[in-house]
């Protein structure tokens, strides 16, 4: 066992009923995350990559096989457990950052530490911390409205490191970016990934992530093909 590992999926697989035909999303997907590595998943849209996202993450269950976080089967737990786990363990950021329009950039950063039930004045001391890791000291008070959408997938991004999870799992994250600002967020994510000796996984249909990636993956017809492998010990 690698205690290195954090999030692993084992022949995992996928089907949806359509009328009387079963459909096949894919089959048997083996993959591994790691402490401290940055892993990208691409294809086109309608490959699955959502799909297997969620399943990571415990928002939906395999047909068959095992996805284990931190060790821990995902169905092995009831909802309230996976919720509760995903709360403390999983970071997400999305193509559009779905940050709380009323409420501050810190007051965004602060949520998932109050659900967690984080002592409010260390919830504030760390997303004060998380804010001026991504740049965004003087941007606390600011309202998503009144921030650039760099900063506001900034504050996406501080948001999803506050719990300091083991993982943090990004849905095109710079989709919704310029080319300028998109580059910005990756080499954030290069900085944080060893900072907080996180995993990271990075779905995305932008092939031009790939170069900075650890290990990078193709969903495609169902399967997933290594395009680049992590360097693990």
């Amino acid at each position: 066992m690698n205690s290195d590992i954090v999030l692993e999926c084992q022949s995992l697989s996928k089907q949806y009923q359509d009328g009387k035909q079963i459909v096949d999303v894919f089959k048997s997907i083996d993959l591994a995350l790691y402490k401290g590595k940055a892993c990208a998943i691409v294809g086109a849209s309608g490959s699955g990559k959502t799909t297997l996202l969620n399943l990571l993450a415990g928002l939906d269950l395999a047909t068959s096989g095992d996805v284990k976080l931190s060790q821990v089967s995902w169905s092995s737990m009831k909802d309230a457990k996976r919720s509760k786990m995903r709360n403390k363990e999983m970071g997400f950021v999305y193509q559009f950052h779905h940050l709380l329009p009323e409420f501050t950039a810190l007051e965004n950063v602060l949520m998932p530490m109050w659900i967690a039930g984080v002592n409010k004045k260390e919830a504030k001391l760390r997303g004060e911390e998380l804010l001026a890791q991504v740049g965004l000291k003087d941007r606390l008070n600011h309202k998503p409205s009144q921030l650039s959408g760099g900063e506001r997938q900034r504050v996406a991004i501080a948001r999803a490191l506050a719990n300091r999870p083991a993982c943090v799992l990004m849905d095109e994250p710079t989709g919704n970016l310029d080319e300028a600002t998109s580059l910005d967020i990756q080499n954030l994510i290069n900085e944080l990934k060893t900072t907080y000796n996180m995993a990271f996984l990075v779905v995305t249909h932008d092939e031009k992530m790939l170069s900075w990636m650890d290990s990078a993956y193709r969903l495609s017809q169902g399967d997933l093909q290594m395009l680049k492998e992590s360097d693990v010990s």
